[in-house]
């Protein structure tokens, strides 16, 4: 994959906090995401595990392609503490006339069951997404959907200028059992007094 900047539209930029940092997806990320998501099933879309042969034809056809873009459909970015690679994640179903987007996220796997380690680095994620979406890119708005079994997970998200929107029912099946699906977003105004405040 040929990508000397990455995405177009963040312009070479990375995004730093402290020893956190987020920047475009790389080609040598593909296998430990590959090897993560597949480990972490249960908290994803993801129906069966991924083999390289389709973890390499996603990067190939759905992120090389659009890299290019003014507007690409998904913004991918590799997460790293103290320059090493710990997850993963960005912006996904961009909607760029409406500028809203929808947030991903995955951790290393051992990592992600510390639950101190989680948080922590969680937190950096979403604070350095919230400023590329924010103040980078211009968008009005940034929603999550996460698996309301994941206690855990949403409470961070509230708790870091997320608001709760609602519950969608029964949204999906994990380990053969419905659940429900958290839905929160943060708006740009809400961001900027936090910033501000």
């Amino acid at each position: 994959m040929n990508q000397p900047n990455g995405y177009k539209v963040l312009a070479g930029q990375c995004f730093t906090k402290n020893s956190y940092l987020v920047e475009s997806i790389r080609v040598e990320d593909a296998i430990p995401i590959m090897e993560w998501r597949n480990a972490q099933m249960d908290a994803l879309r993801q129906k069966e595990p991924l083999s390289k042969e389709k973890q390499f034809s996603y990067f190939k056809k759905l992120i090389e392609q659009v890299l290019p873009s003014p507007s690409p459909n998904k913004i991918l970015l590799r997460f790293t503490h103290e320059d090493k690679l710990i997850g993963y994640g960005g912006l996904v179903h961009i909607d760029w006339e409406d500028k809203r987007a929808e947030v991903s996220f995955l951790l290393e796997t051992e990592i992600a069951k510390d639950p101190q380690k989680y948080e922590t680095h969680f937190r950096h994620f979403l604070a350095l997404l919230q400023k590329l979406a924010f103040a980078h890119l211009g968008f009005h708005k940034i929603t999550t959907e996460s698996f309301a079994h994941r206690k855990k997970h949403v409470k961070i998200i509230e708790s870091c200028g997320f608001t709760r929107d609602g519950v969608l029912r029964d949204q999906t099946r994990v380990d053969g059992k419905w659940v429900n699906a958290v839905v929160c977003s943060c708006l740009q105004s809400e961001y900027d007094s936090k910033e501000m405040g």
